[in-house]
């Protein structure tokens, strides 16, 4: 069975109970919690900022994914790591100078992630993936949540799959958007490490369950 990581996305967490939620997530068999922070610029929503951060971060038992999906999210790196955030990712497309910011994320004592779009090709990763710790594909559009999964990010999977492979690396490599479990196991197949469910996660019966389910999926 491969050892891949489960993160649920907060984004899709029924905010007026936002203890339970992540005492949920606490009591189930997540690796880490998913959490997006839009700025309606980058992306055409607004989710939430540090002070929700910060108020997860005391009761979360599971580490932090953090997602900006923001134009110039360097400047607040110094925040998200004061927020207790494990992992930061942040866009190719907002990130002039991405080399920079990466190590600026490590030196801050976080993972660094770099996220791409649908419509961005793996291949221009070529001279950062061995400087980064994930690799974030977007397998929606982002901005919103209950997307249907693009099909292109299977074979974009793969392929970003074969170039760390052929590099020696132990980048990781985690899908967003549209995850269940049946693209779930097709994402496992391809080569993905880590799959981020919101609404297939939240918005079901038995939220411990699924999440149970995603975790034994089988390739």
């Amino acid at each position: 069975m491969k050892n891949h990581k489960i993160a649920p996305s907060l984004l899709s967490a029924d905010f007026l109970h936002l203890q339970q939620e992540i005492e949920m997530i606490n009591a189930s068999d997540a690796d880490w919690l998913h959490i997006d922070v839009m700025d309606g610029v980058f992306v055409p929503n607004i989710s939430f900022g540090f002070p929700v951060m910060e108020a997860v971060r005391t009761i979360c038992k599971k580490p932090l994914d953090v997602h900006l999906m923001i134009v110039e999210p360097q400047k607040f790196i110094r925040e998200v790591a004061a927020s207790g955030a494990y992992m930061m990712n942040v866009h190719y497309e907002a990130c002039a100078h991405l080399h920079r910011v990466v190590y600026a994320i490590k030196d801050a004592g976080m993972k660094a992630a770099v996220t791409l779009n649908p419509h961005t090709p793996a291949e221009l990763l070529e001279d950062i993936i061995a400087d980064v710790d994930m690799v974030l594909l977007m397998s929606v559009n982002p901005g919103f949540g209950a997307q249907k999964f693009i099909e292109h990010s299977i074979a974009k999977t793969t392929k970003l799959k074969r170039m760390i492979s052929s590099k020696g690396l132990q980048t990781l490599i985690e899908i967003d958007g549209g995850v269940n479990l049946d693209t779930g196991k097709r994402l496992l197949a391809a080569g993905a490490d880590v799959l981020v469910a919101g609404n297939f996660v939240f918005k079901s019966a038995n939220p411990i369950e699924t999440i149970k389910d995603l975790k034994m999926l089988v390739p």
